[in-house]
């Protein structure tokens, strides 16, 4: 095991250095916005009925944060589509943002094709590849964001390159005062869950250290939490590289509870993302199905979003999910960057070709 709180093990341990970029989250936030807002040669999204977001992994994260920021503030539905084949409503007033960080998910270019072919208005964010080639041949806006990160590492430049080009398109209000609270809130929580900061005082740390050898299973009410819940499941999968599962609040009183059974839930630990924003209705189920878990064995804990904006409360949840992930990893001494599951996958489908 690697001790937390011997920093240059953890360097060691971590020689992409993704420690470091989960703490330039901030920078990169403000980074993106100006550049998404810089934005030129947009659609016209005056008459748009309908926002279809495509993306897969941590390109389609972009999508989930504008649904669950906006969906008070925005007047259409948003859809998040993590599959080549677009809903059957979208047309020639529904805006497509294509978002991949690579510029070469198969998935999000036959997406993006068929986007096309149905006459949509279309805005991509990426780095570059074919997505960009085509973009640029085919005359339709697309935002760049810097390459070299892993796409899940991005997500501060896909996201607010995004809700940046969207709002410089008039389809968003002006997001200046919500973007500073933003990166306010996180450079703050960033230096209290850096490496340096010791186990005892820091919340990221202690979290990895009592998840331990159990599963860790994110809860998160609907919304803005359920969104971050899903977020950690995917950071602990890929930072920590271990098994992690999310589930929605109420949703998981309707079926998950009742799996809470000794011997069980020994195996498992939970963590409970709270927001002063979650449903009413959710509060007071949060307390009664933690008591189920612990009477099957597991163990609860909870993590509570900061900030006012919808915004910082969701991005103050990603950052200590971000950071508990990659502790959780480091300590049994795996380096948080590499996904080698994901690159044999890959390479097995290509062989098929």
């Amino acid at each position: 095991m690697t001790d937390l709180d011997d920093v240059q093990a953890l360097r060691a341990a971590d020689p992409s250095s993704m420690l470091e970029t989960v703490s330039a989250l901030p920078s990169h936030i403000r980074e993106a916005y100006a550049n998404g807002a810089a934005a030129t040669g947009l659609p016209a999204l005056d008459d748009v009925t309908a926002v279809v977001v495509c993306g897969m992994g941590g390109s389609a994260v972009a999508g989930d944060v504008l649904r669950a920021s906006f969906r008070d503030r925005l007047g259409m539905p948003v859809d998040v589509n993590r599959s080549p084949a677009l809903p059957a409503f979208a047309g020639p007033r529904t805006l497509v943002l294509v978002s991949s960080y690579s510029g070469t998910t198969a998935e999000t270019l036959a997406s993006f094709a068929e986007a096309v072919e149905r006459g949509c208005r279309i805005v991509a964010v990426t780095s570059g590849g074919p997505l960009g080639e085509e973009c640029a041949a085919r005359g339709f806006a697309a935002v760049h964001v810097p390459g070299g990160f892993q796409p899940r590492a991005a997500l501060g430049h896909l996201t607010f390159a995004a809700l940046g080009a969207l709002e410089a398109g008039g389809l968003l209000p002006r997001l200046g005062s919500d973007v500073d609270e933003v990166v306010r809130e996180l450079e703050g929580l960033a230096e209290e869950l850096a490496p340096a900061v010791p186990t005892n005082e820091n919340p990221a740390k202690r979290l990895a250290i009592w998840l331990g050898d159990r599963v860790p299973v994110v809860w998160g009410a609907e919304g803005v939490p359920a969104v971050a819940a899903m977020r950690w499941k995917t950071q602990l999968n890929e930072n920590g590289k271990v098994p992690a599962f999310a589930a929605t609040m109420s949703e998981l009183d309707h079926n998950e509870v009742v799996g809470w059974t000794a011997p069980y839930g020994a195996r498992f630990a939970v963590i409970g993302l709270r927001d002063d924003g979650e449903p009413a209705g959710a509060s007071p189920r949060f307390p009664l199905s933690a008591d189920i878990v612990r009477e099957a064995g597991g163990t609860y804990d909870e993590v509570r979003s900061r900030g006012r904006s919808p915004l910082a409360r969701l991005l103050t949840l990603v950052l200590v999910g971000d950071f508990t992930s990659c502790y959780v990893g480091l300590r049994r001494g795996v380096d948080p960057t590499p996904v080698a599951a994901i690159d044999r996958l890959k390479a097995a489908l290509a062989g098929r070709g």
